[in-house]
């Protein structure tokens, strides 16, 4: 254990996490079982990290647990996992076991309950199969765990093809624990795992999306991750659109950090307050530039490639099954992420609107993002925060002054001509040259309208 213990992980309601864990572990002895604290928790603490949850493991199997704490409740008993209340809150105990098989390449077939030694050699990786006992304060490694964590190492427990056989998701875990502790994969485990990858095609595609994506939040240099998932031979797997960006040349002069993939991952690195929608506009934002690339004789031109983007982002998004909100975002953000090149030139109702945009924030970070990752220049960026600022006073997207009905009422059949007559006059309104909507009307009348 470290020389002090980290600062005890706390809810938003300020219980302390730490205190619960201790609890149901003295319950458990107090009626005569063995209880660990396993797992995530150990590595951090080990660490000197904050833990953020606790898991618990016993040689009580799962009606002694329950027996323990009335409420409590199992969660599949050939998984021998029991869930316990505490405070509102709930910990995951469950009985050292033995995993037999599998029928899916996820969960075993069947179980047996088992010794601690017993119980470690079946986990994942070592630094993750570290046990402590929260009463009398000691560690119980029977892998080697300690040792990989003082090398910065991950490295499967035992055989690596049975570990990546017996769970295909620990291929992704693989990289997310790698990147977002920084730690280097053990030679042997990082060739299982280019070994096991197409293995990733059968896992459910939810559980893919939430290793990534929690990879692209958490890992200390995401594009690095990236590149590592690349390397090992999984993004081509679950993100071929992605993997093919590394063959996409563009041109120098803007471009002098190299292909699109160098590029994307570059953006991904320079990302602070991170964010989901953030993260895949980053990462999909340049997407259809293989689709779009063509050499007009000067230089290489990728004319289109935001729009083309943006609905190849939301098939990609679809496919992987993120909220719609967050695809939705994230489309926009690519469709219109080539808008912030003309912005000094825009007319002033043109850039209240795209100040206005419930996305404006996002976009002017990956706007930012992009400009870090390739030439550098900022002058667009800051003309935008200038915009904003001066923007902040007054409403940016007031309300029209007029509809349809009153453009019907001056005389104008329903159509097409309508709607593109509404965008004019909205956009005559946001320019702030005519005062008023009787004012808008009359100058319809008179130069618009037939």
């Amino acid at each position: 254990m470290p020389t002090s213990d980290p600062t005890p992980a706390t809810t938003p309601a300020g219980i302390d996490l730490r205190e619960g864990a201790l609890d149901v572990a003295h319950r458990l002895r107090e009626a005569g079982h063995t209880a660990y604290w396993a797992g995530g928790c150990v590595r951090d603490m080990l660490l000197g990290r904050e833990p953020r949850d606790y898991d618990i493991a016993t040689n009580a199997v799962p009606d002694a647990v329950l027996a323990c704490f009335p409420g409590a409740c199992t969660v599949g008993k050939n998984f021998a996992v029991v869930i316990v209340p505490w405070k509102g809150l709930a910990f995951e105990v469950a009985t050292f076991r033995q995993d037999h098989g599998t029928d899916d390449g996820r969960h075993p077939a069947a179980i047996s309950f088992a010794t601690p030694p017993e119980d470690a050699a079946r986990r994942d990786f070592t630094i993750n199969a570290i046990f402590y006992d929260p009463v009398d304060g000691t560690v119980h490694d029977y892998v080697g765990g300690r040792t990989d964590l003082d090398a910065r190492l991950i490295r499967c427990v035992g055989d690596p093809d049975r570990r990546f056989a017996e769970d295909h998701l620990r291929l992704l875990r693989a990289v997310r624990f790698a990147t977002t502790l920084d730690f280097a994969i053990e030679p042997a485990t990082a060739d299982a795992i280019r070994r096991h990858a197409p293995s990733i095609a059968r896992i459910s595609i939810e559980r893919v999306r939430d290793e990534f994506t929690r990879t692209l939040l958490e890992a200390r240099q995401p594009g690095q991750a990236l590149r590592l998932l690349d390397e090992l031979g999984l993004l081509e797997i679950f993100l071929p659109e992605v993997s093919a960006l590394k063959h996409q040349d563009q041109p120098p002069e803007f471009h002098p950090e190299g292909d699109v993939f160098t590029h994307t991952a570059m953006m991904l690195d320079a990302m602070q307050e991170r964010s989901a929608v953030l993260a895949y506009a980053a990462l999909l934002h340049d997407i259809a530039k293989p689709a779009t690339a063509f050499h007009d004789g000067q230089r290489l031109r990728f004319h289109g490639h935001a729009e083309h983007g943006a609905r190849m982002a939301e098939k990609i998004l679809r496919r992987l099954r993120l909220p719609n909100r967050v695809i939705e975002e994230v489309t926009a953000c690519v469709g219109r992420h080539m808008r912030f090149m003309d912005v000094q030139k825009m007319r002033r109702a043109t850039l209240r609107q795209l100040v206005g945009s419930p996305t404006f924030e996002t976009e002017l970070e990956l706007h930012r993002l992009d400009c870090l990752a390739c030439h550098g220049l900022m002058e667009n960026h800051d003309y935008l925060c200038q915009a904003r600022d001066a923007f902040a006073s007054e409403p940016v997207l007031p309300k029209p002054w007029i509809n349809g009905r009153d453009l019907i009422t001056l005389g104008l059949p329903p159509g097409p001509r309508i709607g593109a007559l509404l965008k004019t006059a909205y956009e005559l309104q946001l320019e702030g040259n005519l005062p008023d909507r009787e004012a808008l009307l009359a100058h319809i009348r008179t130069h618009l309208a037939p």
